[in-house]
């Protein structure tokens, strides 16, 4: 391996000094622009690397936010994501992500691998079975600062972004029964967390505004893969009760549970209306297109990352605020449109 070219190499090159070196790399004031160009092209020239870290560690700031999300290959984390991209590399500081796949273990080997990277802060959208805050009281005891986003903990201390989970599962199950279905199945998450136990409390109150009795046989808590949607449409056609709703709470699995039904025979939305949650882009590709519920990803991203950015930087206390609520919106569309339209 080639030896790592320093800044005495290139004092030695120019024979000036390493302090006259290090400025000029740093664009101190006090070096001269010629100079500075002068030793900018030997330093290109010998292929010197600046050493960012070793820089940042003397500085106790390594300009690096983490993020853990539960999975890199959804759309919605994907759309989040993006958001806080173009907000930190705006503001010069870098994200370290990493994906917990849905595992609470593994979530807890990417908080340690967060707190030892240094970072400066770490934003946090939690595993289907995660329990409890303690692995993240690493970061809470040192004053790192911990946002929580879309799925979040019930922690004091820490910002915590979300939509209004609780007006999405009621629109949409609200817009069913107004479309004429008496009997709607929600096909769910895992209830311990946030989002899905508030989207099921909103499916319960549209319910009960319209005299609809609540039966928890109607509630499939399932992992919201195509094997979920599968198993869902199966229930079904075996159900000795006519099913002619199905709310749930994720346009991918939504839409695995309309071709299941389609090749059954069913007419969506004739037999059986459908609404899914998030505005994937396959909502308006698939036919009947999906009616959802408009999740704002990006939004919920370049809010995150302001909120910790504008924190590190001395200009917001996080710590002084518990929520920040997202607006969410229904979108009605073919898969649920029963009525005529005016």
């Amino acid at each position: 391996m080639s030896k790592e070219i320093t800044i005495y190499d290139i004092a030695n090159s120019l024979k000036i000094s390493p302090a006259t070196v290090s400025r000029a790399l740093n664009n101190h004031d006090a070096i001269s622009t010629n100079t500075k160009a002068l030793i900018h092209a030997k330093a290109e020239e010998m292929g010197y690397r600046s050493n960012k870290f070793a820089s940042n560690l003397r500085k106790q700031k390594t300009n690096t936010i983490g993020v853990i999300v539960p999975r890199l290959n959804s759309t919605l984390m994907s759309t989040i994501l993006a958001g806080m991209e173009k907000v930190a590399n705006e503001a010069g500081y870098n994200l370290l992500i990493t994906q917990s796949l849905e595992s609470f273990k593994k979530e807890i080997s990417n908080v340690k691998t967060m707190f030892n990277s240094r970072v400066d802060g770490l934003m946090v959208s939690v595993s289907y079975d995660t329990e409890g805050y303690e692995h993240f009281r690493s970061f809470i005891d040192k004053n790192i600062p911990l946002i929580f986003f879309d799925r979040t903990l019930d922690k004091s201390e820490c910002l915590n972004i979300v939509i209004d989970n609780i007006k999405g599962g009621y629109d949409a199950t609200k817009h069913l029964l107004e479309q004429g279905c008496k009997n709607i199945i929600h096909v769910t998450g895992n209830l311990k967390r946030n989002v899905y136990a508030d989207r099921m409390r909103g499916y319960q109150q549209a319910l009960a505004e319209f005299g609809v009795p609540f039966k928890q046989h109607n509630i499939f808590e399932t992992d919201l893969t195509t094997e979920a949607g599968r198993k869902v449409v199966q229930a079904i056609k075996l159900s000795e009760e006519k099913i002619d709703g199905v709310f749930v709470t994720n346009d991918f699995c939504a839409v695995t549970c309309m071709g299941m039904l389609k090749k059954m025979g069913y007419s969506i939305p004739k037999d059986i209306a459908v609404v899914g949650f998030n505005n994937d882009p396959l909502t308006e590709i698939i036919t009947p297109s999906l009616s959802t519920v408009y999740y704002p990803g990006k939004e919920m991203g370049e809010i995150a990352a302001k909120s910790m950015i504008n924190h590190l930087n001395g200009l917001m206390d996080i710590g002084h605020t518990n929520y920040i609520v997202l607006k969410s919106e229904l979108i009605v569309r073919d898969s649920s449109s029963r009525l005529p339209k005016n």
